[in-house]
């Protein structure tokens, strides 16, 4: 059972009134897969818990599954986008690992 995967994808804001979240959302073979394999072991909000590597940086989040686009959004911290230089609109490359 394969629970790594990698990919690159444009990094997007969603706006709220307190903060402005960026994710990337997660290719949609990849989402179906992690679904089909992981998806009976989500938490709230059809959550995962994952861990995520970016650059040199390492850390512990979750993906979320989004009717939208039918797929997984992956939280950018940001701590994570300022050590690694990453902004809105950039493509970043990512290595995930499910962590069920």
């Amino acid at each position: 059972m394969k629970n790594r995967f990698s990919f690159k994808e444009e990094i997007w804001i969603y706006p709220s009134e307190t903060a402005a979240w960026h994710f990337a959302t997660l290719p949609k073979e990849q989402a179906k897969k992690i679904k089909s394999v992981f998806g009976a072991n989500s938490r709230g909000f059809g959550s995962l818990p994952v861990s995520v590597t970016v650059g040199q940086t390492n850390w512990q989040t979750s993906i979320f599954p989004e009717k939208r686009s039918e797929s997984y959004i992956l939280p950018i911290k940001s701590e994570v986008r300022r050590k690694e230089g990453i902004s809105a609109g950039d493509k970043v490359s990512f290595s995930l690992e499910i962590k069920i």
